[in-house]
């Protein structure tokens, strides 16, 4: 009998897809083959559609997309592994569906509103779950200067276009950078606390259920230099009280739900002397064998290749 088809699908059209490329390259080593044959597609910056090979997938009857969607008719089930917009942000999602095919986590409405780091912020704020104060701009000019402040866009990943501006005229500079990849662009407060994370899996032998909690620790700002050269030091399990852990499950879980998220997403907070606030929703974070989350489930005892193994089950039920 054959193995199980996953469509493994990395790259993307936005600033993340080198990380994106990394996350698949990395699951379709790691999948089971004695369970799984994993199919390579891969999104080129351009748009266009790469198979096993790398080649594009052009024939003479059909484009790009038309081809993979053959490839996809194919397979039992789909990982997509396309972080940021295009992508993670229900894109995907709703390709799948419409090609009737399973597919690894969130369906397009739950990656349409966590992208959205505005959306997301109303969502927790309605739910009972503190965000940071912040205001949505479109344009550098309207902006006031209120102290030191975090500016990113409203819809990319990977902490592309975040900046920690101190200065007042570092704002206008800092705003233009991030509309340079969205046409909004979040201004918040800079928060004194603590990076914590929470994964949540929707495990299909245990029910849905949280990884041990994850610290951040850098000497500044976590920004896309600092998450990938290797300085940040990552704490698992975070040292936290019963009580800051229930809590912060609690709030994860509940932000998780209300989005409709499924299958796997990570929910990043920041504990401060007031509580904790949360930062943003990831509905598909890294994915490498050391990125975040499968080091947090891998403390907890859950290879990255089970890991893996239970998201594919979930997704095919």
């Amino acid at each position: 009998m054959r193995g199980i088809r996953v469509a493994v699908i990395g790259g993307g059209q936005n600033c993340e897809h080198d990380v994106s490329v990394a996350s698949a390259k990395s699951v379709r080593e790691a999948l089971d083959p004695a369970k799984y044959e994993a199919v390579a597609l891969t999104i080129g910056r351009d748009g266009r559609w790469h198979g096993q090979d790398g080649q594009v997938l052009d024939t003479l009857t059909s484009g790009s997309l038309a081809a993979a969607l053959d490839v996809l008719a194919t397979c039992d089930v789909v990982l997509p592994l396309v972080h940021g917009p295009l992508g993670e942000d229900g894109t995907l999602a709703g390709l799948c569906e419409l090609a009737g095919v399973p597919y690894v986590g969130s369906p397009l409405r739950a990656g349409a509103l966590a992208m959205d780091k505005w959306a997301t912020k109303l969502v927790a704020e309605a739910v009972g779950v503190r965000t940071a104060k912040g205001t949505l701009v479109t344009n550098a000019s309207t902006v006031d200067f209120t102290g030191p402040v975090v500016v990113k866009p409203v819809a990319a990943g990977s902490s592309f276009g975040v900046r920690l501006v101190e200065r007042e005229e570092d704002l206008e500079p800092a705003v233009l950078q991030a509309l340079e990849l969205d046409d909004r662009v979040l201004v918040e407060e800079v928060l004194d606390g603590r990076e914590i994370d929470i994964a949540v899996l929707d495990d299909p032998d245990e029910g849905r259920r949280t990884g041990p909690p994850l610290e951040i620790r850098v000497p500044g700002l976590f920004d896309t230099t600092v998450k990938y050269d290797g300085s940040a030091q990552f704490v698992i399990p975070a040292p936290l009280a019963d009580t800051e852990l229930k809590a912060l499950e609690d709030a994860a879980l509940k932000v998780y739900e209300a989005l409709g998220c499924r299958g796997l997403a990570r929910v990043d907070f920041f504990l401060t002397g007031d509580g904790f606030v949360l930062n943003e929703v990831n509905t598909m974070p890294g994915m490498t064998a050391e990125s975040q989350v499968p080091k947090m489930f891998a403390a907890a005892g859950l290879s990255y290749p089970d890991l893996l193994d239970k998201l594919v089950r979930g997704a095919m039920r």
